[in-house]
């Protein structure tokens, strides 16, 4: 969570707040444990430049 946020430039909240509402990098458990893959991010956050 702290890099996913670290490397978005976004407070954790935000992050939280893009799972709920299914936006942002979709993320996946390991456990209890909330993880991304890094790439995964990586591509999101390539596909948001795109977008705009």
């Amino acid at each position: 969570m702290d890099d996913v946020a670290a490397f978005l430039g976004v407070p954790k909240k935000t992050i939280y707040s893009w799972r709920t509402a299914g936006k942002g990098p979709k993320g996946f458990r390991v456990g209890k444990y909330l993880r991304w893959h890094p790439r995964t991010v990586h591509e999101w956050s390539l596909r948001q430049e795109d977008d705009q």
